[in-house]
């Protein structure tokens, strides 16, 4: 999913990236942008067991481990743009990764790019929630799903 194989090196290009653009304006529109591009849930993934709560939109996000490599696999989806777009940041910088390093993975990117001061209390929630919830994943092992 990305040219960079460690998640401080996706999160720094993704630092780099957003220092591209000047106003918040372009940054939600690169935001949304990258929620476009992610990979998608079939239907049938929409479950309750990828079903991220704690978020005011629908999101799910699921993890897959590919036991050839031993590293997770993310797709994800939410009814609401911006959302997507904050699901397709974790799921760049977390995707193909093994699963301690997405158990120990740092999210201060986001703060380096200002995204905690330019959302709304119930996005930031929202976030908080699918950080943890393919933190706990990871940490708990391969699921069925």
């Amino acid at each position: 999913m990305s040219d960079t194989n460690t998640v401080s090196d996706r999160a720094q290009q993704i630092v780099d990236e957003f220092s591209l653009f000047d106003d918040w304006m372009n940054r939600y529109q690169y935001l949304i942008e990258l929620g476009d591009d992610i990979p998608l849930l079939e239907e049938d993934q929409k479950s309750d067991d990828n079903y991220v709560h704690g978020c005011q939109s629908d999101v799910w996000i699921h993890s897959e481990l590919n036991e050839n490599d031993e590293v997770l696999h993310f797709r994800g989806d939410s009814n609401a743009k911006i959302t997507k777009g904050l699901a397709a940041l974790i799921i760049r910088v977390l995707d193909e990764q093994p699963p301690e390093a997405v158990a120990d993975a740092d999210f201060g990117f986001l703060d380096d790019i200002g995204l905690h001061d330019h959302l709304s209390s119930q996005r930031n929630n929202g976030l908080k929630a699918m950080i943890e919830a393919v933190q706990e994943r990871a940490k708990a092992g391969p699921q069925e799903t």
